[in-house]
C-alpha cells in the first residue's frame, strides 16, 4: 500500500507540472524513474491514467478520477502535518499562483517578492497570463483575478484595486471633435478587452453617471495589447494606471475627459474551498490583503 500511495503521488505531481520531466525536476528523480512509476500505477490498476504525446499529456476518465482522489489524499496529508508542525514554525511547501500579465508592472510584485522574501522556504510558482484559467481543472492553489468575478463555488478575498484611465493618441484625439462628455464618444473606435463588457460607465465629479457603448472593431485579451493599439492611433480605450501613466509620460496618449472617472479594477484572490494547501494558501492571501489594507 505504501507503494501504491507512493505512486499516486508521482502520478499527481506529474499532472500538475504538466510533463514528466517537469516532475522529476520537482521530485528529484531521473525523468524515465518517473514514467517508469506512473507506467507500473497504470498496469497495478489495470487502466490508462495518461494519454501521451511528443507535445502534452492528458489525462483520462480514470486518470481524472484518481487525481481527484490523489489531490484529497495529500490534502489530508499535507493537513494533519499542520495539525503537528503548525505555521507557528517557518512555513514551507509550494504554490502554484495564476496572475493576469499586467500586475507584473503594479505594485502587487513587490507584495508578491516581500512575500517571497518573508517564507524563503515557500516554492512559488507563477503563471502570468491575461487569459483566465480554471483554477481547479489547471491545478492552481490560487488565482488573482482582476474585475469583475463569476467563480461563485471559489472563496474569494479582495486583496486591492487598479485604477483605469480613458486613453487616445494625441493623432486620434485631433482627429475627432473635441468631446465634452462621455455620450460624444459614441462615434468613436473603441478598442475592447474580451474579457469585459462593451458598455463603459463613467462618472463625473458632482456624481452623474453615463453608459457609453461606442464602436468597436479591433478586440484583445491583453492589456498591452490595448496600450499598443491605443498609441498606434487605433481608437480609444480604458487601461490601468500605470500603463496609462506611461503612455502620458511618452507623450504617446493623452487622458480623455479627465474630469470623468471609470470604476476600478478589483484585485482579488480566489482559491478552491477545499484547497490542498489551505494553510499555505490562507497565509499568502492574507498577507497580500494586509499589505492592500495598510497601502
Amino acid at each position: 500500500m505504501i507503494d501504491k500511495l507512493r505512486s499516486i503521488a508521482v502520478f499527481a505531481a506529474v499532472v500538475d507540472q504538466g510533463s514528466f520531466r517537469a516532475a522529476a525536476l520537482t521530485l528529484g528523480l531521473a525523468p524515465s524513474r518517473v514514467s517508469e512509476v506512473v507506467s507500473q500505477l497504470e498496469k497495478d490498476l489495470g487502466v490508462t491514467l495518461l494519454y501521451r504525446s511528443t507535445r502534452q499529456l492528458s489525462l483520462t476518465n480514470e486518470g481524472r478520477r484518481l487525481k481527484v482522489a490523489a489531490d484529497d489524499m495529500l490534502g489530508a496529508v499535507e493537513t494533519g502535518l499542520d495539525a503537528i508542525s503548525p505555521l507557528s514554525g517557518e512555513p514551507s511547501g509550494a504554490l502554484k499562483v495564476t496572475v493576469p500579465a499586467f500586475v507584473t508592472q503594479t505594485e502587487l510584485m513587490d507584495d508578491f517578492a516581500r512575500f517571497a522574501s518573508t517564507y524563503p522556504k515557500v516554492e512559488l510558482d507563477f503563471h502570468f497570463s491575461d487569459r483566465p484559467s480554471d483554477v481547479i481543472r489547471d491545478g492552481f492553489d490560487v488565482a488573482i483575478r482582476a474585475g469583475w468575478l463569476d467563480d461563485s463555488d471559489l472563496m474569494v478575498r479582495t486583496i486591492g484595486h487598479v485604477d483605469r484611465f480613458l486613453v487616445a493618441s494625441p493623432q486620434y484625439y485631433d482627429a475627432m471633435p473635441t468631446p465634452t462628455d462621455p455620450s460624444d464618444l459614441e462615434d468613436w473606435q473603441w478598442i475592447r478587452f474580451v474579457m469585459r463588457t462593451d458598455q463603459t460607465e463613467m462618472t463625473s465629479k458632482d456624481g452623474q453617471v453615463v453608459k457609453v457603448l461606442g464602436k468597436s472593431s479591433v478586440s484583445v485579451n491583453s492589456a498591452s495589447a490595448l496600450y499598443e493599439f491605443s498609441v498606434r492611433g487605433l481608437g480609444l480605450t480604458a487601461i490601468p494606471e500605470h500603463l496609462a501613466c506611461r503612455g502620458f509620460d511618452r507623450g504617446e496618449l493623452i487622458h480623455v475627459l479627465p474630469e470623468w472617472t471609470m470604476s476600478p479594477l478589483g484585485l482579488h484572490a480566489i482559491w478552491p474551498n477545499q484547497s490542498r494547501r489551505e494553510n499555505l494558501t490562507t497565509l499568502f492571501v492574507r498577507f497580500l490583503a494586509g499589505k492592500a489594507q495598510n497601502s
